[in-house]
C-alpha cells in the first residue's frame, strides 16, 4: 500500500498538487504500518514466507534508491533493510500482549485502507470523467483499487475470526491471475516501442493468463493450480530479468525501477501461496 500511494503520487500532474499530498500522507502512514509489522513479525512469521521474496528482492534497496532519485520522493529504505533481516519462527504459544498489538495494528491498518481506498476511488472517477490527467493508467488505478479491497477484506476477516480459511483456492487463483494478466499488460504498454521482443513476450503471458481464466471460470470451482503455478514461475522469472534490466538501465521504459520490483513480488508471493 505504500508503495500503490507512491506511483499515485508519482503520477499525478502539478495542477492535482493537493493529491499528490495526500497519496504522500498514505505513503508515510504505511510506511509506519509496515515498521510496526516487521517488529511484531519478528521470530513469528513463518520461514517459508520469509524465504518467499514477497517481502523483499536483491532488486528491492536499488530500486528504491533510483526511484526516490528519479520522483523526489522520498522512501524509508530502512524498511527494506529491516525486512532483509527479518527471522522466521515456529511459535507454539502466544501471549495476550501481542495479540492485543496486531490487533491494534489491524485496527490502524483499516482505518488507513479506508481512506486510501477513497482516494483511488475518486482518482479513478476524475480521470475517467477527464477531470484528470495522470501518468497512470485507468487500469493501474483499478488495479490496485482490486488489492486494496483484498486487503481489506483479509484483515477484516481475520479480526472477525482469526483465519482466512474461508477463501478457496479457486478464488485466490482467479484473482492473482488476473492480477497476473494485468501486470503482463502494464509491462508491455510501458516498454518502450523499440523493445520489440520484450512487448511480444509481454503479450503472450497476457494472453496465457487470459486463457487460465477462462479455463477457470469453465472449471467452476476446480483448482488448476498446477497449471498457474507453472506459468507465473516463468512470469516471474521473466519479471526478475526485468527488474535487473531496468535497474541496469539496459531496456527501455517508462517504468519506475521500483514498479518492477513490486510486480515481482507479488509473483513471489502468488507462487508461494499455490506452492504452499
Amino acid at each position: 500500500m505504500k508503495e500503490h500511494s507512491l506511483f499515485l503520487e508519482a503520477g499525478f500532474t502539478p495542477v492535482d498538487a493537493d493529491f499528490a499530498r495526500e497519496a504522500d500522507r498514505f505513503k508515510r502512514e504505511f510506511e509506519g504500518v509496515l515498521r510496526q509489522a516487521l517488529t511484531l513479525g519478528e521470530g513469528i512469521v513463518r520461514p517459508v514466507t520469509v524465504r518467499s521474496g514477497e517481502f523483499v528482492t536483491e532488486f528491492t534497496a536499488r530500486a528504491e534508491r533510483q526511484t526516490q532519485r528519479f520522483t523526489g520522493i522520498a522512501i524509508d529504505q530502512s524498511l527494506t533493510a529491516r525486512a532483509e533481516r527479518l527471522r522466521g519462527g515456529e511459535v507454539c504459544r502466544l501471549q495476550p500482549e501481542l495479540f492485543r498489538r496486531v490487533s491494534a495494528l489491524n485496527g490502524r491498518a483499516l482505518r488507513l485502507l479506508d481512506g486510501l481506498i477513497a482516494l483511488k476511488e475518486r482518482t479513478l472517477d476524475r480521470v475517467l470523467s477527464c477531470q484528470m490527467f495522470t501518468m497512470n493508467y485507468p487500469l493501474l488505478i483499478e488495479h490496485i483499487l482490486r488489492e486494496a479491497r483484498l486487503y481489506r477484506d483479509y484483515v477484516r476477516r481475520l479480526e472477525d475470526c482469526g483465519c482466512l480459511d474461508c477463501q478457496s483456492m479457486a478464488e485466490v487463483e482467479r484473482f492473482w491471475n488476473q492480477i497476473m494478466m494485468e501486470h503482463a499488460m502494464f509491462i508491455r504498454g510501458l516498454l518502450d516501442p523499440t523493445e520489440n521482443q520484450l512487448i511480444e513476450t509481454a503479450d503472450s503471458f497476457a494472453k496465457d493468463y487470459a486463457r487460465l481464466l477462462a479455463d477457470s471460470c469453465a472449471a467452476q470451482d476446480r483448482v488448476l493450480a498446477a497449471d498457474s503455478l507453472g506459468e507465473t514461475i516463468k512470469f516471474r522469472d521473466f519479471k526478475a530479468a526485468g527488474a535487473k534490466g531496468i535497474g541496469d538501465c539496459k531496456i527501455r521504459s517508462v517504468i519506475l525501477p521500483l514498479l518492477a520490483d513490486h510486480v515481482l513480488r507479488e509473483a513471489n508471493h502468488y507462487i508461494r501461496l499455490l506452492d504452499g
